[in-house]
């Protein structure tokens, strides 16, 4: 069996692109997606989300150290 890598594995909430939209009062994705992406995305389907990066709120608090 040939080596396949793993697909990372998403969570719209610990995602840097998941954020609350005053608007509609609620979470929601902030990527920009294409029409197949977020047609994935609303079915529920995002274990393999291509934009999927995961937020560190420390971040900047890193660079500074």
């Amino acid at each position: 069996m040939p080596y396949q890598p793993k697909k990372p594995v998403s969570n719209c909430e610990s995602c840097e692109f998941y954020d609350y939209d005053e608007y509609t009062d609620e979470y929601c994705c902030m990527a920009k997606l294409d029409e197949d992406d977020m047609l994935r995305f609303l079915s529920g389907s995002t274990a393999s989300c291509p934009y999927y990066r995961f937020y560190d709120e420390y971040k900047s608090v890193h660079k500074q150290i």
